[in-house]
């Protein structure tokens, strides 16, 4: 059972109050069932769609939705309840609400060098893309916490292929949960099902060096807002694409299978690149070692693994 998942269960007031406290310590983009939040990049400011067109495109993808709070079609502001989606609280049955806040100015000045730096799915055009897209409409999700992590992941993504439908001058999508960047075109494909989407959309294999030494890091961001403790690896003399390719594995392996992973659970490890059930590696959770800090699933990677383990 991993950390986060206790905090879905139903409580005594206390320990409601204790996990409340203890999910508001992380940063907001990586808070466990936090708010789903991305940027539609485009190069030209961008009409909005009509309501009309909106609640269409969003129930061919959604199901029923209906229309809450405050719109303003001038500005492109848009909310929705997708009534197929609710989430259950402690007492009560919510739907989803789904949030379209505008087209405005897209600031990538705000992107520092260690987020562009992990932007591998479009890296030769990392910096067109964020140089040429000058505005951005921004979505978001509310109350998606209390789903399913199955359930809210196909969701988002079924509302990822709605709002590419709806948004076609879109060219790439910044996911802030993950700071991964995609090209657009690479969603509207529809290429990849199910929930393989939100591994390879949602979900970054960050990649980093330690100065010094032949050490290396590669850690996830994205698996959190599912409830899912994001994923390390600590290790040497490993080709570090074998292992980037282990990661999304386990990723999907993680957020498919019926069975958590629990502390000190082990798992298939790698020869030659590839998958083998004759090298087991053990799984422990731990304090992350790279920014942003959260607890992790540190795979410990046999003669592999590099550090301490705690």
């Amino acid at each position: 059972m991993g950390i986060f998942s206790n905090f879905k269960k139903k409580k005594p007031e206390k320990d409601k109050q204790e996990a409340k406290e203890y999910l508001m310590k992380f940063d907001s983009a990586i808070r466990p069932g936090g708010v789903f939040m991305a940027q539609l990049l485009m190069k030209e400011q961008c009409s909005a769609p009509s309501l009309e067109r909106m609640k269409e495109v969003l129930s061919a993808h959604l199901g029923k939705v209906e229309i809450y709070g405050e719109q303003n079609l001038e500005k492109g502001l848009f909310h929705f309840s997708a009534l197929n989606y609710e989430s259950q609280f402690s007492d009560a049955r919510v739907p989803v609400q789904l949030s379209v806040l505008g087209c405005e100015t897209f600031h990538a000045d705000r992107i520092d060098e260690m987020k562009r730096s992990q932007m591998w799915n479009c890296r030769e055009d990392r910096d067109r893309i964020l140089t040429e897209c000058k505005y951005a409409v921004m979505v978001n999700d509310m109350l998606g916490g209390g789903l399913q992590a199955r359930t809210r992941a196909n969701m988002l993504m079924d509302y990822l292929e709605a709002l590419m439908e709806l948004y076609p001058s879109c060219e790439a999508v910044y996911f802030l949960n993950s700071g991964k960047l995609v090209p657009a075109d690479l969603i509207r494909k529809g290429e990849i099902k199910g929930l393989d989407r939100y591994i390879q959309f949602c979900v970054n294999v960050r990649f980093f060096h330690i100065n010094g030494t032949n050490d290396h890091v590669i850690d996830t961001l994205g698996l959190s807002l599912l409830y899912i403790e994001d994923l390390q690896y600590h290790f040497h003399d490993m080709e570090p694409d074998w292992v980037v390719g282990h990661a999304y594995s386990m990723a999907s392996y993680i957020l498919t299978g019926d069975r958590p992973v629990k502390n000190g659970d082990t798992i298939d490890g790698i020869v030659d690149g590839r998958l083998v059930q004759d090298i087991q590696w053990k799984c422990h959770f731990e304090d992350s070692l790279i920014e942003p800090r959260r607890p992790v699933l540190d795979i410990c990677m046999g003669e592999y693994a590099a550090g301490e383990r705690q």
